[in-house]
């Protein structure tokens, strides 16, 4: 995550408690923008007065611990650090956040601004087996790839091809009014699934967003 002076604190620990309750072997990272010892104080108090309320405490008190808060003098600092790290989920509490999206060149997906809380993804991992057969032309001289998948999964994947090896970032913004339809379809879900910081990060902004 790399948050400025614009960040609010409840929001940024309430992210940062979301990806740590994934597992005790989870790393969250703050890339903090010139922010001042006072904010950093916040934001920690923060931290620790939410994952007390949170029923995954004991993982959340052990991945916290491999976790760390890297100071940056500037945005494009922060992004820098940040593409070296390649971070799975990156979120932008900026300044004019979706501006700085553009410069992100290493990240599996992108949340911009402050009411695009990080919301778990479900992973289906698929397995199956790439299978050459002899095709005789498309083998050896018409220029295709032959290396095809197999077992009824073309349905859903192509044979490899040049696109195979480009890399694609996503990037999602939430306003506030949208968050407030969607927050609590988002909250119920992550309540189903036990995680409790998931919904907690929804649920402070919509607490936030309806009191001004």
């Amino acid at each position: 995550m790399i948050a400025d002076h614009t960040s609010n604190p409840a929001f940024v620990a309430a992210d940062l408690l979301s990806q740590a309750e994934h597992g005790v072997d989870s790393q969250v990272v703050l890339v903090a923008v010139d922010l001042t010892a006072e904010k950093l104080s916040d934001i920690e108090s923060e931290v620790d007065v939410q994952a007390r309320a949170l029923s995954r405490v004991d993982i959340l008190r052990q991945s916290i611990t491999k976790s760390i808060i890297v100071k940056a003098s500037s945005v494009k600092e922060a992004i820098e650090f940040s593409n070296d790290y390649a971070p799975e989920h990156l979120i932008l509490h900026l300044e004019n956040a979706n501006e700085n999206v553009a410069l992100v060149d290493n990240a599996g997906s992108i949340f911009v601004g402050p009411y695009s809380p990080e919301r778990f993804v479900q992973y289906f991992i698929l397995s199956f087996w790439y299978l050459i057969y002899p095709a005789s032309c498309g083998d050896y001289a018409s220029g295709t790839n032959h290396t095809l998948p197999t077992n009824g999964y073309a349905r859903q994947f192509s044979g490899v091809n040049t696109l195979s090896f480009q890399k694609h970032i996503t990037s999602q913004e939430i306003t506030s009014t949208g968050l407030k339809q969607l927050g609590p379809i988002v909250a119920t879900l992550a309540d189903c699934e036990g995680l409790d910081a998931h919904a907690n990060a929804v649920r402070i902004r919509l607490r936030t967003n309806m009191t001004g």
